[in-house]
Order: C-alpha cells, then structure tokens, then sequence
C-alpha cells in the first residue's frame, strides 16, 4: 500500500473528499463521458454507461507514450462501437526509407454491450471487447457494473488482457481449462484474437465519477487494473501510483474537454467532439422555394374552376399541362415523366430530384394538384420512378390532404388516407407525356483518402470532376466522369503490400499518380421492372477507376416487406494505370447472390448477407450490419471473409470496415437528396474486393420500404 501515499495519491483522496462534502448541492447524477479511450468511462477504464443512441463522437487525448485518436458510435440504446488510432511516440513504424519518423500507428475496434439496465437495487452492467479486430495489442475483455448515488457514479470491474494486466487473481476459468492461465502474446496480424480471448490473470479496475455543483465541471478517481509492467512491443511503462485522477469540462453540449493525472506523474489531456445524429434535423432551407399556399376554396355547391354548379371534368377544362409539370419539378422536385387519369385519380409519374423525405415531396406536390385540378378530382397519386423505372406510387386522399393542412385532423387522421401500392398496370387514360431531357451535367469536387498507412497517416487526393448523363431512353443512358488532379500526396504511398494475391487493389499509387487527366468512369446502363416486384439491370462500359467489363443485377423486393434477394454477375478486365482506354492483362468473372432482411420495428437494424467469387478469383461471403434511424441516418460495419487464408490475405487477415452515411440535406440551405459517406477501412487489401459500380438496384428501390415514409410524415406539410 506504499502506493497510497504517494503525493498523487493524497491529491486524490483529498478530491474525493472534497467532492463527497460538497454532494448535498449537486443538482444532477453525472452524465456520461469519454475515457481517454473513447468510449463512455472514466480515464484508462471504461465503465457500464452508453451515451445516447445515436451519438457519433471523435475523441483525442494524450497519455505519454501513447496519442489516442477514437470514433464511437452508439446505434442502439445497448450497444456501442469505436474504431481508434494509438500513436506510440516512441516506436517508429517503419524502416526509415519508408516512413521517415513517424510513430507506429496500431489500429484497433472495440464493442461494449450492456447486458442489465440499472434500476434502484440493480446496478448497470456491460461487457465489452477492446481492441477486438485490430493488432490484439491493446486487446482486453471486460465486465464493469455502474451504480449511481446521489452525484456520484460509481463503477467496479474485472478484466483479462490490457486493462487487467495488474492481474490481481487467477483466472477462475482455469477451472475449465488450464489454458486460461496464461494469455498469448498479440501477433498483430489483425485477427479477432480469439485464441487470446478471456485468458491470462484477471486485473480489478473501477472509479467514481462526481457531478459538481457547476454544472459544467465534472471529477473523476480512477482505479487503474493495469500497471504497466507488460506493454505491447516491450514498451512497458513506470507507474508511481495506480489511482488517475481527471476532470471533465463541458464547454457546450458539443465540445468537452479533458484533464487529468495519471500513473502518478503523467498529465493527460484530451477533447472530446460529439453529436447526436438519430436527433439531427434539417437546416432552415433559405434557398428553397416557399411550399405553394392552398387555394381559396369557393362556396359550397360552386364549381371551382368556373364558380357555377356542377363537375368540371379534365377533358371539359384543358389545363397547360407543361407548365404544370415545370410548377411541379421547381416547387416539388418531381421531374414529371406523364401525368394520367383515372376515373377521380390524378397520377404524376416522375423522379424526386431534390426533397429527402418523400412526404414532403408528396405534400407539395398535393398543394400544386390541389390549386390546379378541378373538384371532382378526389385523388392524387405520385407514381416514384427510380434508374428509369416505377418503384411505387403512393397516394393521398385530397379532403384529407386539405383538411390536415387547414389543422382541421391530425397527422394520424391522414396518415389513414395514405395508400402505398406497387405501379398498378391498371389502364389510365394519358394527359400529359413530358419530352425526353437528354443530357444533364454538373461540375463537383471529389476527394478521397487512406489512413493509417506506414507510408503517411493521410494519404488524399483532391479532384475536380465533371460528370454527366446522356439518355437515349428514360431507362436506358451513359453516364461518365472526367477527373482532373488537384492535388494528391499518393507520391507517398510507397508500400506495395505482400500479396500472395492477383494485386486487385494493391497498385492504388499507380492509380492515382501516373496522370492527372483520368476518366474514372463510363457507363452505359439499362434498367427494366421484369414483374411487380422484380428489377432488372444490365451495364457495360469503364465501370470504376480501375476495372472496365460487362455486368447485370437482378433483385426482387415485395413491397412492404422486409426482406429482398437479388443476384449480380460481371465480367470484368483491369484497365491500366493511366484511367484512360487502355488495359492490362487480369480479367475475372465475378459475381454474388445477396439477401437482405430489415429487423426490429422501434429501431431498424439492415443485415445484408452476399456469398459469391471476388476480384482475386477468392470464394467467400460479406456480411454488413446497419441500424437505420428515422431521419435517414445510418451506422453500420461490414466483414469479409473468403477461402484465402490470413498468411495470404497479409496484415488485417479479412475485410472489415466502419462507416457513417448521413444526408446532405442536414447539412445544406437548400434541399437535396444526396448523402455523405463515411467510410473507415483500416486496410488496403487484395482478398475480398469486390468491383464498383454506378447503380445499385437495393438502394433505388429503398422507397419500396413504407416505413420512412411513414416515420417521417410530418415532413408533409414542409
């Protein structure tokens, strides 16, 4: 117990203390916080808490000799993910010729899942993995139970591997083996250390965290369950005392900022900058167009149209259908295809181009029918297309649509004369049919990146690109990119991997250095709806950067419901490095069946499950997993695995990755249905590459599923 009176020692107990006298003026229990690793804890510890679901944080701090760089998400109320950085500024992480002095970078994933929610005699409880897919060298296995009193939050755990490494007592799973008695030394091959798993003596850690009076401040006191004394690469480290110290500091509810004191000698610093993006919401669109008002409706037993007794049909009142269909597509982002009858129904079919939330493109589409259409028109109907084909039509009763705009029902009233409904191939008589656009084309920056390399932690290139579409039919168009250098530092990129793999992906630096004038893409692509539920898809052309072939999908998604299948085969061959029209000698067949299923009905969790050859002739299987919010925002992560064995696959030993795909419209003055992918991949490697394409039929079909719509009613009146 010598380490108790160490003056770093005395200085925590004095806090706690302090905090303990002061407890009867704290206003609330203290909320939950990152540790120095991310996650929700107190400093080197994790403890059972969860951040709100739907948080997204990026979390840095400092401890010598390590710099911690973390991404935690939270997609369910009981599960929370993080994919990190530690910088080791005492390792170099190569040979100098080829990463100069920087610091080995160890890449590395955690998972924490609370297995009891707290209630008044039961503390919270989680278990968690850290380090689960990465090098193993930090990895560790926990369970931590959290117990709040009052101001404090107190937190008591066990674990094998980093954060137990003082190992306190012997594992009680030697019971059931002896080979719980020792754990493995991490081989930083990327695997799921597995064989590493639970083994090895089991370390005590645990802490309080105080909300003070200002409730900004909080303090934490930390038992650390590891000393130091068997850091990974030998790197072991002096700790004077294992109790840290620390204090958090809210400076808004976006940004905190983190001090503390550990080992007994060492100040950590850290910032924490965080959102929720289950909550987020759209910006004010000042540059959209005003939703048009609702007409004047005339007195009861008048024509609206004449002001005299009696129906007007549409054939009796021609109507200047063109510009209808201009009003439509600059109001309500519905670029109109034909406008037809049927008996009391109206259908518009077209694409949505600009609004997000297809109630909200709905809605205004409504209002433009409504001020337009004479009386006897009871519905309106928007038949959705999507790749040139009709994806679904939804209808809304237009008293209803009325009603609920003057406040006269509620959104659950109208929620009630809504229909969802396959494309009918019902006989409608046609008013309008709306000319073939030809071409469209826009300018756009491009950018893309590789961290974590040996070579640079980020390798980026910055592009301006062009890209158009040129329609020979609604369905059937080419469509291409041309991409001129701005900048890239891929100059850098000097490793070429060991692959004992046809190099699929690998030679990225010829790629992206030989020219600066490149045609990443040309595409000519042919959609088709081969049955009521059933999509087809055929291309050719210079489908990616760095393969050209031919390739067809077909998918078939019931509407309304929550599974899908679908089928993809292309043949493809390697262009070369210049991304222009020559090409290199590697061609393969490859192709995969897929299926999707969507799960749970409060929270969406979308697997997506695909078994099929990939681009180094490698058999195998993906699996992706994404909880779906209601605003559109989606996390989720992906995992490969295919008959190349990990010494073949190299570093990482299968496909993996993270990524966040959040819409532009929350971030934009105007209205759009692009998104922003984030993707997080730790390694650039040839097994499991699949080949990219422009189109997916899955996700053009998304507006097959009801609920979002449904979710996200309220949009209808915007």
């Amino acid at each position: 117990m010598s380490s108790l009176r160490t003056p770093a020692a005395r200085l925590a107990l004095a806090a706690l203390s302090l905090s303990i006298s002061s407890a009867l003026y704290a206003q609330n229990a203290p909320a939950p916080t990152a540790s120095d690793w991310g996650g929700i804890g107190l400093l080197q510890t994790p403890t059972a808490r969860m951040a709100d679901e739907g948080e997204l944080a990026f979390t840095a701090s400092h401890t010598s000799p390590y710099s911690r760089y973390n991404i935690v998400l939270q997609p369910l109320p009981w599960m929370e993910g993080a994919f990190r950085y530690v910088s080791v500024a005492n390792r170099r992480y190569g040979p100098e010729w080829l990463s100069g002095n920087q610091n080995y970078k160890d890449k590395s994933i955690d998972l924490k899942i609370r297995l009891l929610q707290e209630s008044r005699w039961v503390p919270e409880v989680s278990a968690g993995f850290r380090d689960l897919g990465g090098t193993g060298l930090f990895s560790s296995e926990y369970l931590v139970a959290s117990k709040r009193m009052g101001a404090f939050d107190a937190s008591l755990g066990l674990a094998t591997g980093y954060i137990g490494n003082r190992g306190d007592f012997k594992n009680p799973l030697t019971a059931i083996d002896d080979r719980f008695e020792t754990r493995p030394s991490a081989q930083g091959t990327g695997n799921l250390n597995s064989d590493g798993m639970f083994r090895g003596p089991v370390g005590v850690f645990g802490g309080v965290a105080y909300q003070t009076p200002w409730e900004p401040l909080q303090l934490k006191l930390e038992y650390d369950g590891n000393d130091y004394k068997h850091e990974p690469q030998n790197n072991n480290q002096r700790q004077r005392s294992p109790f840290n110290i620390g204090a958090s500091y809210a400076v808004n509810k976006n940004v905190h900022l983190h001090l503390g004191w550990e080992r007994g000698d060492l100040a950590m610093f850290g910032v924490t900058l965080r959102t929720n993006l289950a909550q987020a919401s759209s910006m004010p669109k000042l540059l959209d167009p005003p939703p048009v008002p609702l007409k004047q409706r005339p007195a009861e037993g008048q024509d609206e149209a004449t002001g005299v007794t009696g129906v007007t049909a549409l054939a009796a009142a021609p109507l200047d259908w063109a510009t209808l269909a201009t009003r439509l597509e600059q109001n309500a982002g519905l670029r109109v295809e034909r406008i037809s009858q049927r008996g009391a129904e109206v259908i518009v079919t077209g694409e949505q181009r600009r609004f997000y939330y297809p109630a909200q493109g709905l809605g205004r589409t409504a209002r433009i029918l409504d001020g337009t259409l004479p009386a006897d028109i009871d519905w309106f109907t928007v038949q959705n297309t999507r790749l040139g084909v009709p994806i679904v039509e939804t209808s809304i009763e237009r008293k209803s649509f009325v009603d609920h705009v003057e406040h006269k029902t509620d959104l659950s009233t109208l929620a009630g004369h809504i229909e969802m409904a396959p494309p009918a191939a019902q006989r409608r008589e046609t008013l309008y049919q709306a000319p073939l656009r030809r071409f469209d084309g826009a300018f756009n920056i491009g950018y893309q990146q590789s961290l974590g390399g040996p070579d640079g932690f980020v390798l980026f290139q910055v592009a301006g690109t062009y890209s158009a579409n040129v329609y020979l039919a609604r369905n059937l168009w080419l469509a291409g990119t041309v991409s001129y250098n701005a900048y890239n530092n891929y100059d850098k990129f000097r490793y070429d991997a060991p692959s004992r793999l046809p190099r699929v992906r690998t030679n990225i630096r010829q790629y992206m250095t030989t020219e600066d004038l490149t045609l990443p893409s040309l595409q000519l692509t042919g959609t088709r709806q081969l049955g009521r539920d059933l999509y087809g898809m055929a291309y050719a052309g210079l489908l990616e950067s760095m393969y050209a072939g031919v390739g067809g999908e077909v998918l078939y998604r019931p509407l309304n419901e929550r599974w899908a299948v679908g089928v993809e085969a292309n043949w493809v061959k390697q262009r070369d490095f210049d991304q222009r029209l020559s090409f290199r000698d590697y061609s393969v067949a490859t192709g995969h069946a897929s299926f999707y299923y969507t799960w749970g009905q409060e929270r969406r969790v979308v697997t997506a499950l695909s078994a099929g050859r990939y681009l180094a002739k490698d058999w195998g299987a993906t699996f992706a997993v994404s909880r779906a919010f209601d605003n559109g925002v989606t996390m989720g992560a992906y995992a490969t695995k295919t008959d190349v064995s990990s010494k073949d696959y190299g570093e990482g030993s299968f496909d993996k990755g993270i990524y966040v795909s959040v819409p532009f419209d929350f971030l934009l003055p105007r209205s759009t249905r692009a998104r922003a992918n984030f993707i997080w991949n730790p390694l650039y490697r040839d097994g499991g590459a699949r080949v990219g394409h422009a189109y997916s039929l899955y996700q053009a079909t998304s507006e097959r599923d009801p609920e979002f719509f449904f979710d996200n009613l309220e949009q209808v009146t915007h």
